[in-house]
């Protein structure tokens, strides 16, 4: 584990050294003090020599001009490795859960995630600084002390070194537990955050349904839940600090209680009792910072405990390492005898085989929970079959790049995401590089333009989070509109015109039709009137695929496809 953490701070070699050296170097000059107090007292005053005295004064000045500069470097520098070592931590752990399969955030809480991208770090990047420097300055000024403390008198530095090892013990045993803590901590907080974005996300579903009372009961359980475990850390710290204030006091009243028996007994001189009480302060003062230790290490050895256990799972779909780029793309794709299953769940696909030619239409029908979203995210990886094998073009798709996959699959969700920023961004989301001509005409032929032209600042007009102040037509538009920018030789439409009323998504269905020439089109639609022209429709059930055929096949077939277009037009 040391190892592993020691091995972020290879790129800031240069500086590290710089903070530690100056770190190091401080703390040695600090020693001079007591030294120098030493010779004033026994050597200068008696001889009265005023210009020696004002030497020694101006030299310790020199000393102390020396370690503020020391300090800016150590204060400075310092954090500004710890922040560089945090910021790689966060790129890294960003880059392993954008490698994550969707499988991964079906089990998660976006809060959880939060809380192991934001304050999980902050607290590594605290040890990171601070950690082997206090450690190394602990044992460089309570050895530099303790040696110059000898030199005055051994039998006075040994009885004031006699409570180092309870201190020592008392570290070990609140270091361990206060981990222990912390790690609870952690857990509650994701718990907490995972709570807070989800009552925060869904304010306007839990002022629809009057139900503020029930949530503020949730959110103080969560509240009290974090609050009982930070409690706790601050006892297991409060009784750590109070134990070792006691102990250093202890060592301060040593120093002067057997400092005056020896003086007084005239083995050591005035000169020698003053320098050694300073010289025992400066001995404690590492001493002192051991509560600081115990209260921010054990965060931590948490936080980075939790950082490597979220990198050391590995993604459930990975490139292979022969994977080739997948580049011109016709679009004939096969499923053959694809089984697919959920974790701990029954399987969803059983021994699927399936055959879509280039340019074809195929629309997948039938009820919920059958299979048919499935079945479509399994073409560009999302899901990796258990099963079986998807070739696109006589390529099995494990054989190819995930980016080159999805660079020609576009997918439009049933349930639209738009990102917190402009029209414009949220449509270029498809081309990032795409100009104002390419952003107008997708705008255009997903019949976004007019909205756009009624918008207070166009296609800068800001949608607010998720999109929240456009209609679920404009939603779905704008996500068609992103689609048709990135003009993809595959399509997936899961719903792609579900919010949209009965006149635009006639004129949204004969643009996804120009769009669809020429191109492999999979529809999942559970409304069977906008999948009439679909060059074939596959039914999809519990047992498979039922059915396929155009509609006028699978109405004579007087099967599944007939039972569910006759209950959808009953009326």
């Amino acid at each position: 584990m040391l190892k592993r953490f020691f091995s972020y701070y290879r790129p800031y070699k240069k500086l590290f050294l710089i903070d530690f050296s100056c770190a190091v170097l401080a703390a040695v000059l600090e020693l001079a003090f007591p030294i120098v107090v030493n010779r004033v007292i026994d050597d200068l005053l008696p001889s009265e020599n005023w210009a020696l005295i004002v030497t020694a004064s101006l030299s310790l000045l020199f000393f102390y001009v020396i370690n503020t500069a020391l300090q800016y470097v150590v204060v400075f520098f310092g954090h500004k490795l710890g922040v560089n070592i945090e910021t790689d931590m966060r790129r890294e752990l960003y880059a392993h859960l954008q490698g994550q399969p969707f499988s991964y955030y079906d089990n998660k809480k976006t809060g959880k995630l939060m809380a192991r991208l934001t304050t999980d770090l902050f607290e590594i990047s605290e040890v990171a600084h601070h950690g082997p420097e206090d450690i190394f300055i602990t044992l460089i000024t309570l050895t530099g002390a303790f040696i110059l403390m000898l030199t005055i008198h051994v039998k006075l530095a040994i009885a004031t070194f006699i409570m180092i090892p309870f201190i020592t013990i008392a570290l070990v045993f609140f270091n361990k537990r206060m981990t222990q803590v912390n790690t609870i901590i952690y857990q509650n907080l994701g718990e907490f955050n995972a709570g807070i974005e989800a009552s925060v996300s869904g304010i306007r579903e839990v002022q629809a349904f009057a139900n503020e009372e029930y949530e503020a009961g949730r959110f103080e359980k969560l509240n009290q839940a974090y609050r009982s475990s930070k409690i706790l850390f601050y006892k297991m710290m409060g009784i750590s600090s109070s134990y070792n204030y006691f102990l250093i006091r202890l060592i301060n009243l040593f120093a002067l209680f057997f400092g005056a028996f020896y003086t007084i007994r005239g083995e050591i001189t005035y000169g020698d009792f003053v320098g050694f009480i300073l010289l025992a302060n400066i001995f404690v003062r590492p001493i002192e910072k051991v509560n600081t230790m115990i209260e921010s290490y054990p965060k931590g050895i948490a936080g980075f405990n939790r950082f490597t256990e979220e990198l050391d799972k590995k993604p459930a779909i990975q490139n292979k390492p022969d994977a080739k780029e997948l580049q011109t793309v016709k679009g004939d794709i096969h499923y053959q005898h694809v089984s697919f299953w959920y974790e701990d769940s029954k399987k969803v696909l059983d021994n699927v085989s399936l055959s879509i030619k280039a340019g074809e239409t195929v629309a997948f029908v039938g009820p919920s929970g059958a299979g048919k979203t499935t079945l479509c995210n399994l073409l560009p990886r999302f899901y990796e079959i258990n099963q079986g094998e998807i070739t696109i073009d006589g390529t099995d798709i494990r054989d190819v790049t995930m980016e080159s996959l999805r660079r020609q699959i576009g997918v439009v969700q049933q349930d639209v995401f738009l990102f917190p920023g402009s029209i414009r961004e949220n449509i270029s989301y498809g081309k990032l590089d795409a100009s104002e001509t390419e952003i107008n005409a997708a705008a255009r032929l997903a019949h976004l333009d007019q909205v756009i032209e009624n918008m207070p600042q166009g296609l800068d007009t800001v949608i607010g989070e998720r999109g929240v102040k456009l209609s679920g037509g404009q939603k779905q538009r704008l996500s068609i509109a992103r689609m048709f920018l990135k003009n993809p030789p595959i399509l997936i439409l899961d719903e792609a015109t579900s919010a949209l009323d009965t006149e635009t998504e006639l004129g949204i269905q004969e643009s996804l039709n120009s769009l669809a020439e020429g191109r492999t089109t999979l529809i999942i639609a559970h409304r069977l009137a906008t999948i009439k022209h679909a060059t074939r429709i596959v039914v999809v059930n519990e047992t498979g695929i039922a059915e396929e055929g155009s509609h006028e096949e699978l109405m004579a077939l007087n099967g599944a496809y007939r039972r569910l277009y006759e209950a959808q037009f009953a009326n």
